[in-house]
């Protein structure tokens, strides 16, 4: 299986056009590549390719972001460009991998010159270095791993990280039913957007995420 989402960038034209072709050109690709004989990991690289051209085809400045899962049994995969995210958490919270947003304020946490609550209400927090729809696209293979029983996967565009944090996700997802953690996530977020303040991230935006776990 291929899990995805995409989030248009909304500071530019089409961002919703661009995400739509984004999943669907991806979708078709993998399909494609399957119907060949070919590999999910062929398909899903073709899908970004694919997905790139066309937005820059629309020569109106579109962008979006993409990130996926490749699942092949319990094995697991990401791929991403910009800052949609993906977290692995096991069990008990450790997280085992996540994504880096492809932005000046990610890559300043990911190199210690800024801690994650100082980024939530970062200036430039909204700014992306890398998208579909750009000419220097690049697309970020996450090493293969192993999930082990119980652990949870989580791929979630910025409406999420950017009004719940990193631990705030994960103690959310970790443990008990999904359909009870995708409630929470989705009420605790949409309380930050809608009420601001008290040294609480806010940030108003679409929001759309994923939650995947392996059976035991």
């Amino acid at each position: 299986a291929v899990l995805a989402v995409a989030d248009g960038c909304g500071g530019l034209r089409g961002g919703q056009q661009a995400s739509g072709i984004a999943i669907t050109l991806l979708k078709k690709s993998i399909t494609d590549a399957l119907k060949e004989g070919r590999d999910l990991r062929y398909g899903i690289l073709n899908g970004f390719e694919q997905a790139n051209k066309q937005v820059l085809d629309m020569g109106i400045g579109a962008a979006t972001t993409l990130a996926a899962l490749e699942i092949q049994g319990n094995r697991v995969r990401p791929y991403h460009v910009g800052d949609s995210t993906i977290i692995v958490v096991g069990q008990r919270g450790k997280i085992k991998t996540q994504t880096v947003a492809h932005s000046p304020v990610g890559y300043a946490v990911e190199g210690g010159f800024l801690d994650e609550a100082s980024a939530m209400f970062h200036e430039d927090r909204h700014l992306i270095s890398n998208m579909i729809g750009a000419a220097d696209m690049h697309i970020e293979i996450g090493p293969p791993m192993k999930l082990a029983a119980r652990d949870t996967v989580i791929l979630a565009t910025d409406g999420l990280s950017d009004n719940l944090n990193t631990q705030e996700i994960v103690d959310t997802i970790r443990t008990g039913p999904l359909d009870g953690s995708l409630k929470a996530l989705s009420e605790n977020a949409r309380g930050r957007m809608q009420n601001p303040g008290n040294g609480h991230p806010s940030k108003l935006d679409d929001m759309t995420f994923i939650v995947y776990r392996l059976k035991s």
